[in-house]
């Protein structure tokens, strides 16, 4: 009895499963979407290239609501993706539009869905701190930039322009920080070089410790060392100046620059024959510049060194005989002579000197340089000057020679004659 209950309930079980399979409704195929997949690159194929080119049309022309309608259409149906060659142009073209449109929040957007697909896309992210810029977004913009310095850290535009945002915003260290890495890349680099000072004295800091700092690291680099000697000696710090200069001349005893920074320290640190021989270092350099042998018989003026003074002033004459500087400058050292030199009661010697001078400083004034005006005309306004009278009272021997030179041992430097004038 109990077998046949048994085997009644095993039959019962496998009838009730045959049933229940029988009400389970046919599995379908699985859909993975690749046919909605072809169509849309079919679609993509056949209107992406068109789109393109239309979108590229209205460019050109200015056209900037199509242009910024078409973008739309090419970012909605995805042509980023079907091309990505052309994907940031697409991105870039579109913000474009809408800027030159005045909706620079709508520019905002499209660079930002860019950024979002392509990260490091270096013409995007400038694009995009632009957008900020206009729209006086300074934090963002900042951001922006200082994303492009770690993605570009060679562009010193960008660093430039990074560290103009951040002076601007009063963040000195920042943009200390910022113009030091371009005077690493770039240290000629004279705008750099001045707003890094600016920014050290703002910033409470001294930037004579930032050169001094540079130049100790780099002591061949000329440029640092010439720079920091010109702010030394803004500083009037003319002994310190002097140093560095030596050493930049040591590196390289070529440089104009240095060699003339170098003898204005040695003057401005009242040492006259220094200055006075590296000025003359400088002229074997550049012996046809005029100036340099002016300079040098100016310096030998106030060491009193008249006969030196006179020489030099000779040699700007020979590399120019019609400069009127040069003429003038030989009579100023025959009037500085005059002045050191003369008596109580006026000699014949100093006659002859002081007429010497005013007839260079006339030479000078016929080629343009009134610049010892002043000086001629005290010479004529005290009487001081060599006449028809004085040359009258001479002896008959010294009038047959026909000139008169200085005998006195101030003068005895003097070779040259003054020559008896029509007239006398």
């Amino acid at each position: 009895m109990k077998i046949i209950q048994s085997n009644y309930q095993i039959i019962s079980i496998l009838l009730a499963t045959f049933f229940l399979s029988m009400c389970v409704p046919p599995s379908k195929p699985v859909d993975d979407g690749s046919a909605d997949l072809e169509k849309l690159d079919s679609l993509r194929e056949r209107r992406c290239p068109r789109l393109m080119s239309s979108a590229a049309e209205y460019y050109r022309n200015r056209d900037w609501p199509a242009t910024s309608r078409v973008y739309g259409e090419i970012i909605e149906l995805g042509c980023d993706e079907w091309d990505t060659d052309y994907a940031s142009e697409i991105y870039l073209y579109y913000a474009v539009a809408y800027e030159n449109l005045g909706k620079l929040d709508s520019a905002e957007v499209v660079l930002l869905k860019g950024l979002q697909n392509l990260p490091d896309d270096v013409n995007l992210r400038k694009r995009l701190a632009y957008a900020y810029k206009k729209q006086n977004k300074i934090s963002q913009q900042i951001n922006e930039y200082e994303r492009l310095i770690d993605m570009v850290p060679d562009d010193l535009n960008i660093m430039t322009d990074l560290a103009e945002l951040y002076g601007d915003n009063d963040r000195f260290d920042d943009q200390i920080f910022v113009l030091r890495k371009i005077l690493e890349r770039d240290p000629e680099n004279e705008i750099a070089q001045s707003e890094i000072v600016v920014a050290f004295k703002k910033s409470g800091k001294d930037p004579l410790s930032f050169m001094k700092e540079r130049f100790e690291q780099n002591p061949d680099n000329t440029s640092y060392g010439i720079d920091y000697a010109e702010n030394l000696l803004v500083n009037d710090r003319f002994s310190e100046a002097v140093k560095v200069l030596e050493r930049v001349v040591r590196v390289d005893n070529t440089s104009k620059i240095a060699l003339n920074k170098l003898a204005e320290a040695h003057y401005r640190n009242d040492d006259l024959a220094s200055s006075s021989k590296t000025y003359e270092e400088l002229f074997k350099l550049d012996p046809r510049d005029i100036k340099t042998p002016i300079t040098i018989s100016n310096i030998n003026v106030e060491l009193e060194d008249f006969e030196k003074a006179m020489r030099w002033a000779d040699k700007s004459v020979q590399i120019s005989r019609s400069s009127g500087e040069s003429l003038g400058q030989k009579g100023d050292v025959y009037y500085k002579t005059f002045q050191y030199c003369r008596s109580a009661d006026i000699s014949l010697d100093d006659r002859v000197i002081a007429t010497l001078a005013y007839n260079y400083f006339e030479k000078g004034e016929e080629e343009g340089c009134y610049r010892f005006s002043n000086s001629k005309s005290w010479l004529k306004e005290n009487e001081v000057l060599f006449t028809k009278a004085n040359w009258f009272m001479l002896d008959s021997d010294v009038k047959s020679r026909g000139y008169l030179k200085p005998q006195s041992a101030c003068y005895k430097w003097v070779d040259e004659k003054l020559k008896k004038q029509p007239g006398w």
